[in-house]
This record gives structure tokens, C-alpha cells and sequence, in this order.
């Protein structure tokens, strides 16, 4: 008898679960843009930071990053490698500037995947992933572009014909130096250079990719685009160096940069 009802059971609970995996397959995140890199892309590096750092100094994390601020305060570890990750403290008092990591990228189209965590050490962390090219002489110490990933929201931002365009940022500081809005031109030109989306924060690891294909820049996090934005800076010839900033605490693994053009 037993045995009978379970001869029924057995093809509807095969049934439930062929339907639950066609459900969860449904609404899985598709990486598109990860696909894309994948399957189009050359992988020009990666990183697992498998090791233990040097020491605090420039080229102390290894495998060919360079800590840009490390030397401005040679005493504060503002990174770690530990257990496998890369454990950034910026130290913006100490250093006199944000902390910035970088590593060799090159690439016209293509982009970067990595995981991320805000591990909740500090109020306001963030993560900060963007480019530069410090062969470039009109644009402030080489900013291309870069996403922000803040509290309550997310922010691409073309900085090369924005913010850090030369002449764009002498005229700004006029402006700022005497603590007066901007004049309603330079505003609205600045603001068609940003895009900004609400955004959650946690504290929890997050899958990350950016992306660059022309003049179009994609941020997708666990798998879903969450913004895009057009603007004619993305379309940079060269990506020279993958950077990374943060204005407290942030934990980063698992990099890879990929060229597709």
C-alpha cells in the first residue's frame, strides 16, 4: 500500500520540481554584460588576492596594483590582504586624500567584474570603480569615468568632459572658492554628465560588473543592470588604469578586466 501511494507521489513531486526549477530559472539574473565580456572579450588580469601584502607602501599589495596614496602616510595600513580579500581603509586625514588603487587596464570597450562588500565597519561607506589615463594632459591627473556605489544610491559619472575637464573645473572652482551656486549653464551642463538611481546598501557580498561599449557605460550588481547612462567621455580611447577609492571601509575580490575592444 505504501509502496503504491508512493509510485503516485513520485511524478508529481517530479512534476514540482521540473516547475520550480523553470521558475527559478525565470527569475535568476541574467549577467548579460558578464556574458558579454566573457564570450567577446580578451581577460587582460585577474586577481584573487590569494597573499599577504608587503608592507604599506606603493607597490606593496602586489601582482602589479599600485596604492597611490600609500605614500602620504607611510605608518596607516589602508590595505589589507586578509583571508583572500582585499581590505581597503581609506584614511582621507592621515593621507590628505581619498585612497586610490589602481592596476593596469587598456582597453576601449570592455569592462571589469569583481564581488564587493560594505562590511559595515563605518558610517557612509562606499565603492568607489572607475578608469584614468594619466597620458591624458587635459583632464585633471587623467579621471575618465566612475561609478558610485553610496548608501542610498548609485552614480555614474563622466569625468573627462565633466568635473575634471580643466577648463570645466577652473570655472567651477571660481565658484566654489567664494561658496556661490553655479551659474545655471555649468550646472545643467554638469548634470547631463552624471546619472544617479536610488540604491539600498548592506552589508552583504555583492557580484559587481562595469561595463563600457562606446560612449555607453553599465553597472550591474548580482546580475541586474541598475543604470546606464550615455555620455561622450565613456567613449575614451584608452582605460589605461582600473581604479578604486572609497571613503571608509571597503572589501574587494575575485577581479577580472576584460578588453573587448
Amino acid at each position: 500500500m505504501i509502496l503504491s501511494h508512493r509510485k503516485h507521489l513520485l511524478p508529481l513531486l517530479a512534476a514540482w520540481a521540473l516547475s520550480g526549477a523553470v521558475q527559478a530559472q525565470q527569475v535568476a539574473p541574467q549577467d548579460k554584460d558578464r556574458a558579454w565580456l566573457e564570450s567577446k572579450g580578451t581577460l587582460l588580469f585577474e586577481d584573487d588576492f590569494e597573499r599577504e601584502e608587503t608592507g604599506n607602501g606603493l607597490k606593496d599589495i602586489g601582482k602589479g596594483w599600485e596604492s597611490a596614496t600609500a605614500d602620504r602616510a607611510p605608518h596607516i595600513k589602508q590595505a589589507d590582504l586578509d583571508q583572500g580579500i582585499l581590505k581597503i581603509y581609506s584614511n582621507e586625514k592621515a593621507a590628505g586624500h581619498g585612497i586610490h588603487i589602481h592596476h593596469d587596464a587598456g582597453f576601449t570597450d570592455g569592462g571589469t567584474t569583481l564581488r564587493f562588500r560594505l562590511p559595515g565597519l563605518n558610517k557612509g561607506e562606499s565603492c568607489i570603480v572607475g578608469h584614468v589615463d594619466r597620458e591624458l594632459k587635459s583632464v585633471h591627473a587623467g579621471h575618465l569615468c566612475y561609478a558610485y556605489l553610496n548608501p542610498t544610491n548609485i552614480m555614474l559619472r563622466d569625468s573627462k568632459t565633466g568635473i575634471h575637464d580643466l577648463k570645466v573645473q577652473a570655472r567651477r572652482a571660481e565658484f566654489l572658492k567664494r561658496k556661490e551656486k553655479l551659474p545655471p549653464d555649468l550646472d545643467a551642463f554638469l548634470q547631463t554628465k552624471q546619472k544617479v538611481v536610488s540604491w539600498k546598501a548592506d552589508n552583504e557580498w555583492h557580484e559587481l560588473t562595469l561595463v563600457f561599449e562606446g560612449d555607453e557605460m553599465r553597472l550591474s550588481v548580482d546580475g541586474k543592470v541598475l543604470v546606464t547612462h550615455r555620455s561622450e567621455g565613456f567613449a575614451h580611447p584608452m582605460k589605461r588604469w582600473l581604479s578604486f577609492g572609497a571613503t571608509s571601509t571597503l572589501w574587494i575580490d575575485d577581479v577580472k578586466v576584460w578588453k573587448v575592444k
